[in-house]
């Protein structure tokens, strides 16, 4: 009896051993290593198309370079958000990833501030002070910077011909803006001087307040007397009087697709527009955002990084390929669909000297001190979504409700 349960357990062992060998590679996967002993790391990303082969050659790059690392890709397109929070839920989160919404991802993040001190501070001052702000969180650097975008405002420079008005430059007010636009508004040919998105994303349009030295919450996340305060309430009546003036309209968008028919003069936006625009055949330029009186020009960031999940066995390995990720060759390899982050580089390609990308980092470095309220609320989301149907009735042509009592309703 005892033979025949000992043989049982034998073959019980046997058939495990062979089951474990025939899952051998995904076993090695899941520990993080390959066959040969390299160590395994996977790496999510949100891009998709040309960008991912782009990306998958500058991994293979990497590979090839490294005897002891094996860099996997995952494209994960527009699920990128939906993977990535399961993935961290189960402790199965890619090595590597992309982020943007520190605040939200937070928790499951490796903070990278005794790594950045490991590599001197001649490393990290080779990154643009203002982007450090947008790749922490709780005071701690939970990613480096890769890329990024300030908001400018675009002008349709034909139109500006047409009517013989002089292009706007550096150091504009907000009154100039208002005074430029009334004289490229024409009702004959209905083109507008000015467009601005009726349902504003309240995480961008709070650089409006930064501007006239506001924002929407204190330190401490207050809203009240924040978002409801005076200098706030100022500039929505500025955006809602030059709707009801005529000389701007709303849009559902931010006015990209309204000046590529040629139907609008100056819209804000950020990098995303310089390809469109030029493929529609647009002659555009930009300049900064212009200044309140007695405020300044501030740009609120969109702001990508790379970041490290606290759940990989490999950090040390995985900092070594955000390095790669984010050193010079890179940033030069993305120069072509993303703003380089490295001084070093901005200098090499000299981008300071190009009329159209230097803006864009002019209007970084005149924006570094300011948090935004997302970074700050613990409950962003619920807060956005009030604000997104405050600020609809507010410019809504339909409502347009007075800003003073309905800032006052979003402070409650």
């Amino acid at each position: 009896m005892k033979l025949v349960k000992l043989k049982s357990i034998f073959f019980l062992f046997i058939a495990a051993m062979l089951l474990l060998a025939g899952c051998s590679s995904s076993s090695s996967d899941e520990s993080g290593t390959t066959k040969d002993g390299k160590v395994k790391l996977r790496f999510a990303t949100w891009d998709v198309g040309d960008d991912v082969n782009l990306q998958q050659d500058m991994i293979d790059k990497f590979n090839a370079s490294h005897e002891n690392i094996e860099v996997v890709l995952e494209a994960y397109g527009s699920e990128y958000d939906t993977k990535i929070t399961a993935g961290m839920g189960a402790k199965d989160a890619p090595d590597i990833m992309y982020m943007w919404n520190y605040p939200q991802y937070k928790a499951a993040l490796e903070p990278l501030d005794s790594y950045l001190e490991k590599e001197g501070a001649e490393y990290k001052d080779n990154f643009y002070e203002t982007l450090w702000n947008y790749n922490a969180a709780d005071g701690q650097i939970l990613g480096l910077p890769v890329g990024y975008t300030t908001h400018v405002v675009y002008y349709n420079k034909a139109l500006f011909d047409e009517a013989g008005v002089e292009y706007p430059q550096a150091g504009w007010t907000w009154e100039d803006l208002q005074d430029t636009a009334k004289k490229l508004s024409n009702k004959e040919t209905k083109v507008s001087g000015f467009a601005f998105s009726g349902k504003p994303d309240p995480y961008d349009f709070e650089m409006f307040l930064w501007g006239n030295n506001a924002s929407y919450v204190d330190e401490k996340g207050n809203l009240k007397g924040n978002v409801d305060s005076k200098e706030s309430v100022e500039v929505f009546e500025m955006f809602q009087n030059m709707a009801k003036e005529g000389y701007a309209i709303t849009t559902e968008g931010s006015g990209a697709t309204e000046m590529k028919s040629g139907k609008v003069a100056m819209f804000v936006y950020g990098a995303w527009g310089l390809t469109p625009l030029q493929e529609a055949g647009i002659d555009y330029g930009v300049v900064e955002i212009p200044t309140f009186k007695d405020g300044k020009s501030v740009s609120i960031l969109s702001s990508s990084g790379v970041s490290i999940s606290k759940n990989s066995k490999h950090k040390e390995e995985a900092f070594e390929f955000i390095k790669f990720w984010t050193n010079e060759e890179a940033n030069k390899e993305r120069i072509g669909f993303e703003l380089p982050v490295l001084k070093s580089v901005v200098e090499s390609e000299k981008l300071e000297q190009d009329e159209i990308k230097s803006v864009f980092y002019s209007m970084l470095e005149k924006s570094d001190g300011y948090t935004p309220a997302s970074f700050i609320v613990e409950d962003w989301s619920q807060v956005s979504d009030n604000l997104n149907y405050v600020f609809e009735s507010i410019f809504n042509p339909s409502t347009q409700v007075d800003p003073t009592e309905a800032l006052k309703s979003a402070a409650e």
